[in-house]
């Protein structure tokens, strides 16, 4: 019962957390390209981690990741204002890198593969029988 209220929860928190990010952040250092994949709460509801992708560069993530870290209060208030909670969760957030991880994962199979087809391409003689 609890994995399936957390699991909820979760996915509440995601939701209204990406709303808060998209609609009342205005810091020109979070990039509008971000997305929040997933959010991780603790057991005793206390904080949580919130997972974002950024499209961009390696500086924008960092920028992003530091201007959200920075607004996380103004995001936890406003985020309390939709969810209904004894305690509101403190945030933390991580970048996700697991869609670059997936991409260049899905690029070495791809090479693996042509390789693969390539060698098992019988050898052609280039004199007529």
């Amino acid at each position: 019962m609890t994995k399936q209220r957390t699991s909820r929860l979760n996915s509440l928190l995601k939701e209204v957390i990406s709303d808060v990010i998209r609609r009342d952040v205005r810091n020109p250092h979070v990039n509008e390209l971000v997305t929040v994949t997933r959010v991780d709460i603790t057991k005793d509801l206390r904080h949580a981690k919130v997972y974002i992708s950024v499209i961009g560069t390696a500086e924008q993530k960092a920028d992003t990741l530091n201007a959200l870290q920075s607004a996380a209060g103004f995001i936890a208030v406003q985020s309390s204002k939709e969810v209904v909670m004894r305690y509101f969760p403190a945030l933390s957030f991580k970048i996700d890198d697991s869609v670059e991880k997936h991409m260049r994962i899905e690029e070495l199979l791809s090479k693996i593969a042509s390789e693969k087809d390539h060698r098992s391409e019988p050898p052609q003689d280039d004199e007529p029988k």
